[in-house]
């Protein structure tokens, strides 16, 4: 039986990206909402437009919307995310772009420990927050990271498995005891 796609879910262009992510600041909720599906379905080419809107808005409004959709939009935003987290040093830009991988679950826990051996100690917060948002599903990939060769990712393991509190403690107090 073949999938039965909505007028929102087919390939939209350039332009119809633009009025959809346009209307992630219509003052209609329900407009918003359908723009947020509606990106959602475009998947990987709204990606970069979104990127743009979060980190060239000063309206944490339109910010939170970029960084839901981006979310929900998932594997194909988590590439482009973490490398304009590395080049934008906005904290409000990380910040958003960490609750939109937070959001992503297990998907992106790998691409997320990898950057936690970023020179970037401001990225590497960003990073750990985004880890503890997304809890249990980090934990034994982060538990693994504790005996890296990489002292920084190490390090940044076990303060990510602390802040994590009851989710990512027992897995570090184990591992120490293990030593």
């Amino acid at each position: 039986m073949a999938k039965k796609t909505s007028p929102a879910g087919r390939k939209q262009n350039g332009d119809g990206i633009t009025r959809l992510i346009e209307g992630l600041s219509d003052p209609s909720i329900d407009v918003r909402h359908q723009s947020v599906e509606s990106l959602r379905l475009c998947g990987e080419p709204a990606v970069a437009p979104l990127i743009a809107m979060l980190s060239g808005s000063a309206d944490n409004e339109h910010r939170w919307y970029s960084a839901v959709t981006l979310g929900k939009i998932g594997v194909p935003a988590i590439g482009p995310l973490l490398i304009a987290m590395r080049d934008i040093r906005d904290k409000d830009f990380r910040r958003y772009a960490a609750a939109a991988l937070g959001s992503m679950g297990s998907p992106a826990v790998d691409d997320l420990i990898g950057a936690l051996g970023s020179d970037d100690p401001e990225l590497r917060g960003f990073i750990s927050l985004a880890l503890c948002r997304i809890g249990e599903p980090a934990v034994e990939p982060l538990t693994r990271r504790l005996g890296d060769a990489n002292p920084v990712l190490r390090s940044c393991a076990s303060l990510t498995l602390w802040q994590m509190g009851e989710k990512g403690l027992p897995a570090l107090i184990d591992k120490v005891r293990e030593e």
